[in-house]
């Protein structure tokens, strides 16, 4: 069933998407050689802790962490651990809050020491232009397919792979909700978008396949092919005349871009 948000609800998605984007904002700053996993976890609690929100990961289906930490071929799920990020390391944060019992949701990618190779900055920022792309098109009366196809059509035309077990979803009292938002799709297919829906996009994008594997931990997603991957993601409010991403700091918000 799809859920058409009230103006309360709005506001607590709002004030949770505010906080998911500290989080992103913090944790940016600290990811570099040397740190783990559990560190940046850890931060992530506190930051969630000092702004009177809940993790909407810890426990969420048994999930022993507070944010989802993907490093090189891991897509997404990473559990965070004690091994120290390496130079040239391609690391995933997923992060999600609630507020008063509504959730946002948001990831983003990163090179550890931010000098990538030309074939990691071109994954990551095809990965984050697709993005883009589908949140520039989000106005009521799109299609889920249109978004799906905006994705597809860019992100393999750059010779690169999408994953269809994972999709981006509807959020709000719960984490994922109805609709779910393929990454693959054909134009003018599937439901209408409505003002007043909240949805998660999140192009997941592979190097040399679209097979994924998942680890003994049940978990941890992980690319077929071994190599690195990418992955951005923003909880997204329709509007009356186009739509707004959430999670990003409103100071840094402009046109829609992704940051």
């Amino acid at each position: 069933m799809i859920s058409i948000k009230s103006q309360t609800e709005i506001q607590n998605i709002k004030a949770a998407s505010r906080v998911v984007a500290l989080i992103h904002k913090e944790l940016a700053k600290l990811i570099n050689v040397g740190i783990t996993g559990k560190m940046l976890d850890k931060v992530a609690a506190q930051i969630i802790k000092e702004n009177n929100a809940t993790p909407s990961f810890l426990n969420y289906h048994g999930f022993p962490a507070t944010i989802c930490v993907s490093v090189n071929e891991q897509l997404i799920h990473g559990i965070p651990n004690n091994k120290p990020f390496k130079m040239n390391d391609i690391v995933k944060i997923d992060a999600g809050a609630a507020i008063n019992g509504y959730h946002a949701d948001a990831a983003f990618t990163i090179c550890v020491g931010n000098k990538p190779t030309p074939a990691q900055a071109k994954l990551i920022n095809v990965t984050k232009e697709s993005l883009n792309k589908a949140i520039a098109i989000i106005a009521p009366g799109v299609r889920i397919g249109d978004i799906s196809n905006t994705i597809q059509t860019y992100v393999e035309s750059e010779g690169f792979y999408l994953p269809t077990s994972y999709t981006g979803h509807g959020i709000g009292k719960k984490l994922h909700e109805d609709p779910a938002i393929p990454n693959v799709g054909k134009p003018n297919s599937g439901i209408k978008l409505q003002a007043g829906m909240t949805i998660c996009i999140e192009p997941m994008v592979q190097m040399t396949t679209d097979k994924i594997l998942v680890l003994n931990d049940k978990w941890t997603v992980v690319a077929a092919d071994n190599q690195q991957t990418a992955h951005f993601e923003h909880t997204i409010l329709v509007t009356d005349n186009g739509c707004q991403a959430l999670t990003i700091l409103s100071e840094n918000q402009k046109n829609n871009e992704v940051m």
